[in-house]
């Protein structure tokens, strides 16, 4: 199976966590400046991830999503995931993410998801990356059954 991660990263937490989702899906990290829809032909499992940017994914991810056109992502199977601080307000780019791989053609495998940074540059907070790990093996746990 190829899998990857595409993230973007501003102050190099959402990297951690799409290396951390990499290792425990045996697929590789690859920064959203550096890949196109193009590079995801063959590709069967597809994780996204971005910081919050005023409660949307960030410029750099919008950009990407932006490229992705009814199926371009067909066939592959998909989920997302955001950096944010704990805040009361709720708003996220996950969701966004998640909302804009659908008509792409993608099959979501698991709700959006967030990890908790501390204060806005970092780092992450205690226990993110074995909870990233987590989310990460139970969706290629639940692939496999």
């Amino acid at each position: 199976m190829s899998a990857i991660v595409v993230f973007d990263s501003t102050y190099g937490t959402t990297e951690s966590v799409a290396g951390t989702i990499a290792d425990a899906i045996g697929g590789s990290a690859v920064s959203v400046s550096t890949i196109s829809p193009d590079s995801l032909t063959g590709v069967d499992l597809l994780f996204v991830g971005c910081p919050i940017n005023g409660w949307r994914p960030s410029p750099r991810m919008q950009a990407f999503l932006d490229q992705l056109h009814p199926g371009t992502l067909r066939g592959i199977q998909a989920a997302a995931f955001d950096t944010r601080v704990h805040s009361p307000l709720h708003g996220g780019a996950a969701g966004r993410v998640t909302r804009r791989l659908k008509p792409a053609g993608a099959h979501i495998l698991a709700g959006p998801t967030c990890f908790i940074v501390d204060g806005k540059t970092g780092p992450l907070a205690d226990g993110e990356l074995d909870r990233a790990r987590q989310w990460a093996d139970s969706i290629v746990a639940a692939l496999a059954s």
